[in-house]
């Protein structure tokens, strides 16, 4: 999956009161439903009538409508009877606030659901689920075999349609092994995701029933959590380069495992066919989840670069690598951006305004550029 969804809910959960600061420290309101008028701060240069759309749970990866109303996330809020991510869907008012809460779930509630996003029409919406493999929620794994973080594989992941009553529309993958982290092109033709189909995690480019596959990386470590360019041409996507023979070595044994170690990702940038790769940034530390600006210029995602662990914030680059500008300041988790399709505000997940609690929340906000 992105697993940066898991990825910040677990690392979140090993903070036991990170201290806020800026203006958000004292904007508490007795009501924590309220949205205090200083959700952001001052550094925020970017963002402009910033508004938060979900109180309390885990809220990430909310990702916009082709018509720019409706944003689809994956949730674990027990207050709406999950016991692990599933996906739900939220429909924005002119105020870009939503029109109801809770919002519609469309998963079936069965196994773990990731990586939702809008079908053209906005009719329906493609995400991975392991209900096929287990109806019960997959086991969260421990850290792995030395103590290292990781993320899970889930070999039961494939990858289906479903319409916004949560109907199934069509399964696109049935291989064995971990299909998951589909988007779509921004034209609508093509989607992007990753497998384990060919025994490394790879990008897979096909057409958006599930024909067609492509395979555009083929270097040895995980690729993932990719997104096209505003006109489709390119790929922009997070990968890790295990290079040294005990790196390597590692690597092998965790991805035996269904395991992957998220903690060295560098950012690459691609035709959509997978040709003229090349690294965007060498910055160090976990840089990913990221997302084209709306002119396909330049890049933004989620970084712990400047801080080797917390925070994690929103950074902006050029494509060709320059002009690294940090966008968000938030004093634990800001991750997850993507832009409206008409490029007019940001969607991102936050810790923000959380109350000190472990709570991961949708945002939204108006871009200034």
């Amino acid at each position: 999956m992105r697993k940066g969804a898991q990825w910040s809910f677990i690392l979140i959960a090993v903070l036991s009161g990170c201290a806020e600061t800026s203006e958000s420290a004292n904007s508490k309101a007795d009501n924590p439903n309220a949205i205090p008028n200083d959700l952001h701060y001052q550094e925020e240069s970017h963002l402009g009538n910033l508004r938060q759309l979900t109180f309390g749970g885990d809220n990430a990866e909310a990702y916009w409508s082709f018509g720019n109303d409706q944003l689809v996330f994956q949730a674990n809020n027990p207050s709406w009877g999950t016991g692990c991510d599933q996906i739900f869907v939220l429909q924005l008012d002119d105020e870009f606030t939503p029109s109801s809460i809770p919002p519609s779930q469309i998963s079936n509630g069965l196994g773990r659901t990731t990586c939702a996003y809008f079908m053209p029409g906005d009719s329906s919406v493609v995400y991975a689920s392991t209900h096929l493999a287990d109806s019960l929620c997959p086991e969260v794994p421990p850290r792995g075999p030395k103590g290292e973080y990781v993320w899970p594989i889930y070999e039961g992941y494939d990858i289906f349609t479903y319409d916004l009553n949560g109907e199934l529309v069509a399964q696109l993958t049935d291989l064995p092994g971990y299909d998951a982290e589909a988007t779509v092109s921004p034209s609508g033709d093509r989607m992007v995701f990753t497998s384990t189909r060919s025994g490394d995690l790879e990008l897979y480019t096909c057409n958006i029933d599930g024909s067609d596959i492509i395979q555009v990386t083929s270097e040895l470590g995980y690729d993932g959590g990719a997104f096209f360019s505003p006109d489709g041409s390119q790929l922009i996507w997070r990968a890790s380069r295990p290079s040294e023979p005990e790196e390597i070595a590692h690597y092998k044994e965790l991805l035996s495992n269904g395991l992957v170690e998220p903690t060295a990702m560098e950012l690459f940038i691609a035709d959509a066919d997978g040709s003229n790769a090349r690294q965007l940034t060498n910055l160090g530390g976990a840089n990913w989840a990221p997302f084209f600006h709306p002119s396909g210029n330049q890049v933004l995602f989620s970084s712990n670069h400047h801080t080797g662990g917390f925070p994690f914030n929103i950074f902006m680059i050029n494509v060709d690598g320059t002009g690294l500008e940090q966008v968000s300041f938030d004093s634990a988790f800001d991750s997850f951006p993507m832009f409206s399709p008409d490029g007019k505000r940001l969607a991102f997940s936050s810790n923000r305004n959380n109350g000190r609690t472990r709570n991961t929340n949708v945002f939204v906000a108006d871009w200034i550029q």
